[in-house]
């Protein structure tokens, strides 16, 4: 297969660079044994850019990440930019990335690998099995709406303000998005906002519904409607009801990062940002763990690579078609955890602790197997 897959690998900050080492372990063995190659550059952002540049990101690297087919990150920020600018703060050239790329969805799996039920908070009977997706709308709502920011008021006192602000094309296109996803699982949606109480969860729900009535391509989709506080009970209190959610930029926020403590680690988890499909076929796309730069373990060897391997994962299963090469990712991570082999942030007694390095390693030697 030709090497003309173009990705730009953005390590960032903290155990950023650790984690996506573990990746370019994985990139190589793909190249080797699978003849997948990648055309790979590399760049900077967040707090790392900030001390080579003083900014976030520069407009080389945006180039850069509109031009290649995907973009795969490690993480952004720690302590020490913690008193900059609000505007030039490390997450400013994540959100820039996410905003130029016009990257409007977010893909949050949630799934709990049957070795890892006991680190769930849950019962395991609640997570066993467990396997959502919750599809977030993340260019616009209240983290980029105008007006926005801190006012002085006649009266002495200051104001904030976000405004929480919806189009119909900024749902519908979201929508179709977990719309095609849902037909590629268990056919079952649901759509989350707060339509009790504010205009645009009204507007939400009302689009969705219409875009599910007049298109008979999702008759075979069961389609359903929640508040958002409702759902985030229900996702501790029974989640195996859902298959995928569709919600906003503030409530995706939340309910993801919920959904991922049912699985028992942060650091288990991937998530893709999606664009719309261009003229030629290609959706720009940006890939990504769901954890932060860990700033405490960064250096340690303590870091769990797999959230950004399975990261990885997704962007061959959804930026290049080679969902046979991500589905040997997948099992090989399955097959690991199996074997007892854990880091420090998924540790269970009876099993094996190692550092960030030996987990790639030993994904690598899995991945050996399965492909012989």
């Amino acid at each position: 297969m030709a090497s003309n897959k173009k990705m730009l690998v953005l390590p960032g900050d903290g155990i950023g660079p650790e984690v996506m080492t573990e990746v370019r372990r994985v990139i190589d063995w793909m190249d080797k044994r699978r003849a997948v190659g990648f055309d790979l550059e590399e760049g900077l952002v967040g707090g790392c850019a900030i001390d080579a540049h003083g900014i976030p990101i520069t407009d080389e690297t945006m180039e850069r990440a509109q031009d290649v087919d995907c973009v795969l990150l490690g993480a952004v920020g720690g302590p020490k930019w913690d008193n900059l600018d609000f505007n030039i703060k490390p997450e400013r050239g994540l959100l820039r990335l996410r905003k130029e790329m016009d990257l409007f969805a977010n893909l949050r799996p949630a799934m709990c690998f049957d070795a890892l039920v006991d680190a769930s908070t849950l019962k395991p009977e609640l997570v066993s099995g467990l396997d959502i997706m919750i599809v977030r709308e993340l260019t616009a709502g209240s983290y980029f709406g105008e007006p926005r920011g801190i006012f002085d008021l006649p009266d002495g006192q200051r104001e904030g303000v976000n405004t929480q602000r919806y189009t119909t094309n900024e749902i519908i296109r979201v929508a179709e998005v977990a719309f095609d996803l849902a037909q590629k699982r268990n056919g079952k949606i649901c759509s989350v906002e707060k339509a009790n109480v504010m205009e645009s969860g009204v507007l939400w729900r009302e689009e969705v519904q219409k875009l599910y009535d007049e298109n008979s391509q999702y008759d075979d989709l069961e389609l359903s409607h929640m508040y958002a506080d409702n759902c985030s009970m229900q996702l501790v209190r029974a989640p195996k009801q859902f298959d995928v959610i569709v919600t906003d930029n503030l409530f995706g926020d939340m309910l993801s990062d919920t959904a991922a403590m049912l699985t028992g680690s942060l650091g288990m988890l991937p998530s893709a940002s999606l664009g719309a499909i261009d003229e030629t076929g290609r959706r720009k796309a940006l890939y990504e763990p769901v954890h932060g730069s860990a700033p405490d373990i960064t250096g340690q060897g303590l870091a769990n690579p797999l959230a950004t391997l399975l990261s990885f994962s997704m962007a061959l299963r959804y930026s290049f078609g080679l969902a046979e090469d991500a589905d040997l990712i997948d099992k090989a991570v399955e097959n690991v955890l199996a074997g007892g082999i854990r880091t420090a942030d998924i540790m269970q007694p009876g099993m094996a602790k190692v550092s960030t390095e030996v987990m790639g390693e030993t994904l690598v030697h899995e991945l050996d197997k399965l492909a012989a």
